[in-house]
């Protein structure tokens, strides 16, 4: 692939899945969306990132980079991600944010899940030469809730439209940046580095789906969320295995 070209798409992956941010931000403000919707989204959108984390992700580094380079970079991804969650979570209530979604600790946490997901996005048009349409969609699903539920939050503790829009707009533009920016170098590693890399951003985004999307969407609506889940998966499979 045209090196402009692989940039073009990189960056505009990352730009189209942080787009959905914006989108949910959009219809949260200016709808009431019931929360049993928003936790189906949820719950499908994590099914759709496990089916694309093992076979479009952990499966093509391990082909390609070797067994260990995959799993430190995956046990890597994790602790990181878990780690910054921690830390946001300590943040938000040293200024006593815990109860007011508005909170810089959701935008913090936005990043702390879309800088991963991004540098995926370009990695896997670096690995492969074109778009992985089933990580695109994974990671433009999972995004959707996010910007619904934060900006609600936001909405809640009294934020300005500017101020929400304003921050969802930034939050796009480093998400398209994040993807450039994992094509770029990555493009032309080695392919343990790429594996390494790669399965750092996975299992980030494991730990995410466990830690946050999945007990979300159980706590609005029990019976949905593992048969939504489970038709998320599916429906990515399905995508990724179609000739």
């Amino acid at each position: 692939m045209d090196a402009v070209i692989g940039s073009l798409t990189a960056a505009g992956s990352g730009l189209v899945a942080g787009s959905m941010l914006l989108l949910g931000a959009a219809i949260a403000w200016f709808a009431r969306v019931p929360q049993g919707v928003v936790a189906g989204i949820t719950a499908f959108g994590a099914g759709v990132l496990i089916s694309a984390l093992a076979y479009e992700l952990v499966a093509e580094a391990h082909a390609g980079g070797g067994l260990w380079p995959t799993v430190l970079g995956f046990a890597v991804g994790a602790l990181l991600y878990v780690g910054a969650a921690e830390l946001v979570d300590a943040r938000g209530r040293r200024r006593g944010e815990n109860d007011k979604p508005g909170g810089t600790a959701l935008l913090i946490g936005a990043l702390v899940d879309g800088i991963p997901e991004s540098v995926v996005l370009g990695a896997s048009v670096a690995a492969s030469g074109g778009l992985s349409l089933p990580i695109l969609l994974a990671v433009a699903i999972a995004n959707l809730p996010e910007g619904l539920s934060s900006a609600a939050g936001m909405k809640d503790a009294g934020r300005p439209a500017r101020y929400v829009f304003g921050v969802w707009t930034c939050v796009v533009a480093v998400t398209g940046l994040a993807a450039l920016l994992g094509y770029l170098f990555l493009r032309d590693a080695a392919p343990e580095l790429t594996a390494f890399v790669t399965t750092i951003a996975a299992g980030g985004i494991l730990a995410m789906v466990c830690n946050t999307m999945i007990p979300t969407a159980f706590a609005r609506d029990r019976a949905a969320t593992g048969l939504l889940a489970t038709l998320g998966f599916l429906v990515a499979f399905t995508i990724s295995h179609l000739p």
